[in-house]
């Protein structure tokens, strides 16, 4: 008889981008710095990258927008945490490859390989999704210019969007390429994903949505010679606890004004166990390998999760106790690129 192993969730949290991180953090404004200082001081990103190391999260990703910078921010991240992935929000309908890739292997290598890339496409870009999926190819190619022995070759790519050739400046980085990650649930979305992506962030609104959007982008993979495994599918979530049932109910009321507007996924309410059991079977039902946590009240919500949720995940066996490896890529349990010879 084969016996299935246990399959472990993924856990990752978006980080505010596009607004004040004042807006986010409620009551405890002095994370995010004394009155009259930049409402985008360093400490308020910190404390929420802590908090989500200490919690054993694969990744976080701060979002796209206005400001900051993400690239800029998570290099600052990765001198002040240790493991946690860092993930940054980049336009590829409005960034050239060969810069991009100089800045996100840059930061694979300041944090020892766990940069992450959350590739945005612009509806109103004519073929964003081409123009995406040659921008991804194109940076892969260029980390590919370095093999792993140190060794550099020129370069040259002539596609339909990008017409570059010279030799590549940043030495092959610890992951080989940085995770690539994308976001969205359109038909165009799941298919960017299946060729290309290596984490996929969906909404859905029921067990059964999620398992259907599950089955369907998996399904996908093999067109393009690739394995279930080989691309993660986390469900976005706002988690409201309360000591009671009626107690959380009782806040979400609250929590749905504040992220009125603000992209909020599918709201998980209830008490810290019965939050910790829905996870759980939603993993173990195949509608999601993870999940992202869009906190409210950050970083109060944050810190909530894992203090209460996170050890009942861990108790069930649903999620590590421990980071087992030093880069995202063995945290997410993917293979790292082979590179060329």
């Amino acid at each position: 008889m084969t016996v299935r192993r246990r399959k472990q969730m993924c856990l990752a949290v978006r980080l505010p981008g596009a607004g004040s991180v004042t807006a986010y953090a409620g009551p405890r404004a002095t994370y995010a710095g004394p009155r009259g200082k930049s409402p985008l001081a360093l400490p308020a990103f910190e404390h929420l990258a802590r908090t989500a190391e200490r919690g054993r999260f694969d990744f976080l990703f701060l979002s796209g927008g206005p400001r900051p910078e993400p690239v800029t921010v998570l290099s600052a991240l990765a001198a002040v945490t240790e493991r946690v992935g860092l993930a940054a929000t980049v336009d590829a309908t409005r960034t050239e490859p060969y810069d991009l890739a100089r800045r996100l292997a840059t930061l694979d290598h300041l944090s020892g390989g766990r940069a992450a890339w959350h590739v945005a496409t612009s509806r109103d870009q004519a073929d964003r999704y081409g123009r995406a999926t040659e921008l991804v190819a194109t940076a892969q190619e260029l980390w590919d210019t370095w093999t792993p022995d140190g060794a550099s070759r020129p370069f040259a790519h002539r596609g339909a969007h990008f017409d570059i050739a010279g030799e590549f400046g940043v030495p092959r980085s610890p992951q080989g390429h940085p995770v690539v990650i994308h976001a969205g649930d359109s038909d165009e979305c799941r298919e960017f994903a299946a060729s290309t992506a290596d984490v996929l962030l969906g909404r859905h609104g029921s067990p059964e949505a999620g398992r259907a959007f599950y089955a369907d982008v998996k399904r996908r993979l093999a067109t393009y010679g690739r394995a279930p495994d080989d691309l993660k599918i986390m469900a976005g979530v706002t988690v409201v606890l309360g000591d009671t049932t009626t107690g959380a109910r009782e806040r979400e009321l609250s929590v749905r004004r504040s992220v009125s507007g603000a992209g909020g996924g599918h709201f998980l309410v209830g008490t810290p166990e019965s939050v910790a059991a829905e996870l759980d079977a939603l993993v173990r039902d195949d509608a999601a390998d993870g999940f992202v946590l869009l906190p409210y009240l950050a970083p109060g919500g944050l810190d909530e999760f894992v203090d209460r949720v996170v050890p009942l995940l861990q108790e069930r066996g649903a999620f590590r106790t421990e980071y087992t490896g030093a880069t995202l890529r063995s945290h997410l349990g993917l293979h790292a690129p082979a590179g060329k010879g």
